[in-house]
């Protein structure tokens, strides 16, 4: 090979090492700084920022509470550590690569248990609708409440309710939802839970009338309803005879629904 010839390829591999894109060396804290400022300002102003985020979502990547918790100051020099190894010798070209690849992994993540909470909800929907069903088989046949005079005292609210346990469940408790309102008027004067442990329970087919008795310091004690006001009561919730929740209409509420048309609208097109 001639001397001109060998003197050109020297010169070519020269300018090829010189056009190299520059990389991350991690070998220390100092270095990894240097090195990722200058990886940044070879790239176009365009692309500077977006080199920025790529490098904090690698160091994000590497961030476990686990090992913040149990380890401490050991912990974070763990997490440094992967986080140096896994950038050291990259160019800006396989940063952004690797940061796509997190990233599109996350996202991955959270679609699937956005479509798991989506089946949840909508299970817990189903599940309501069918307690409600339940809970209309335990009947309020009458309600009323009024304020009874009491001399020197508050005057004492009294909740008189006759139900019937149409389930084929024992009953230990139920829970109720009154309202004071008059027909005229949109909005109640009175809109509270109570709840009542029966005494023996109430077997299916039973029929009682009960005489309740709220707490006078509370709303239900400073209610001032004109005459005309109807007290209406719906079963809210029923427990078993084991003590445990058997029927409940709140398993499913409007914070649910949001919940889930949110997920939905974001999720279910994909």
């Amino acid at each position: 090979m001639s001397y001109v010839k060998v003197f050109g390829l020297c010169v070519g591999m020269i300018v090829l090492a010189g056009c190299s894109e520059p990389t991350i060396d991690a070998s220390s804290e100092k270095a990894m700084k240097a090195s990722v400022t200058e990886v940044r300002d070879s790239l176009p102003e365009g692309e500077r920022d977006k080199f920025e985020k790529a490098v904090q979502v690698l160091a994000m990547s590497h961030i476990n509470m686990e090992d913040v918790l149990s380890g401490g100051s050991d912990g974070l020099g763990t997490m440094q550590r992967r986080f140096y190894q896994s950038i050291d010798g990259k160019t800006a070209a396989e940063v952004f690569a690797e940061a796509d690849i997190i990233i599109a992994e996350r996202k991955e993540r959270e679609r699937q248990q956005a479509l798991e909470e989506i089946r949840e909800l909508e299970q817990k929907r189903v599940d309501s609708g069918s307690a409600r069903e339940k809970l209309k088989q335990f009947e309020v046949m009458r309600s009323r409440f009024y304020l009874k005079d009491r001399d020197f005292t508050r005057d004492a609210p009294v909740i008189e309710l006759t139900v019937k346990n149409g389930t084929d469940q024992a009953i230990s408790r139920a829970y109720f939802e009154g309202t004071i309102a008059s027909p005229d008027r949109s909005v109640p004067w009175l809109k509270d839970t109570f709840n009542y442990d029966i005494s023996g329970g109430l077997e299916p087919g039973e029929e009682v009338t009960w005489t309740l008795a709220p707490n006078p310091y509370l709303d239900w004690g400073k209610v001032d309803a004109p005459a005309d006001a109807v007290f209406t009561v719906t079963v809210e919730r029923l427990d078993g005879a084991d003590g445990e929740p058997l029927y409940s209409g709140q398993l499913f509420d409007e914070d649910d629904q949001k919940r889930l048309d949110e997920l939905k609208a974001q999720y279910s097109a994909e």
